[in-house]
């Protein structure tokens, strides 16, 4: 058994989480497997045809986690990724019958958070939403083990990692949850060097399937949603990044 399919194994039978699941998927046959693994999994789970349901159902139901599909009727995953981003930081974790790399950045520049390329195993989906689901539970209980009050800052960014919320020059801005890892991860090591691998690891996992270029894409997304701030995030040729914390 190779080291990826032990990690998976690990996810699967480590992980009891239980969670609602948002399916967007317009093939049936397909729906349903998905549907089918995840209830295995312990989870609930919703569905929806197109992306136009999909956005009713955010709306009136709390989701852990969507399951997301690229080529749907009425709107698309890459439309559906961006409409859900400027409310939420749900994770999402897209579905593509392609594997052209430039097809998967477009997605994690839209705030995926992962990738999964038909045809693929429903078990491997069901690691990966468990993985990613414990990575969210892990940071958010890293955040409640801090001091109430006690706030993270630099310059007009500040965190509150209590609330798992993020604030510039006072007014709330929303995040993915990659996003709000990075930023977090930067202001609690500010003026260190971290190599695009190294916050691939530590971000993402050891497991994901992505390169490095992931880094870039979502530090692309983070900068613009800082603003003027986001010049804070300082590229280093050929060694990585680094929060630098203004004089």
């Amino acid at each position: 058994m190779s080291r990826k399919e032990i990690n998976y194994k690990q996810a699967i039978e480590k992980d009891n989480f239980m969670a609602n699941i948002l399916i967007v998927e317009d093939e049936k046959n397909m729906q349903n497997i998905i549907s089918e693994y995840m209830h295995r999994g312990g989870h609930t789970c919703f569905t929806a045809d197109d992306g136009v349901d999909a956005l009713m159902l955010l709306k009136n139901n709390p989701m852990d986690l969507m399951i997301l599909d690229i080529m749907m009727p009425h709107l698309d995953g890459f439309c559906v990724c961006k409409m859900v981003r400027e409310i939420s930081g749900l994770p999402i974790i897209m579905l593509t019958a392609k594997s052209d790399e430039e097809d998967k950045l477009k997605g994690y520049e839209y705030g995926a958070d992962d990738y999964m390329t038909k045809p693929f195993s429903p078990k491997i989906l069901l690691a990966k939403t468990n993985a990613l689901l414990r990575r969210i539970s892990v940071t958010s209980t890293d955040s409640e083990s801090h001091a109430p009050g006690k706030m993270l800052s630099a310059g007009k960014i500040t965190i509150n990692p209590a609330a798992h919320k993020v604030y510039l020059d006072g007014t709330e801005i929303t995040l993915t949850h990659k996003e709000y890892e990075l930023l977090y991860f930067f202001l609690s090591n500010p003026e260190q060097v971290f190599s695009r691998e190294q916050l691939l690891n530590r971000i993402w996992g050891y497991d994901f399937e992505g390169n490095t270029r992931t880094v870039d894409t979502h530090i692309k997304t983070l900068r613009q949603k800082l603003g003027g701030e986001g010049k804070s995030i300082v590229t280093l040729i050929r060694s990585g990044y680094k929060f630098e914390v203004a004089k």
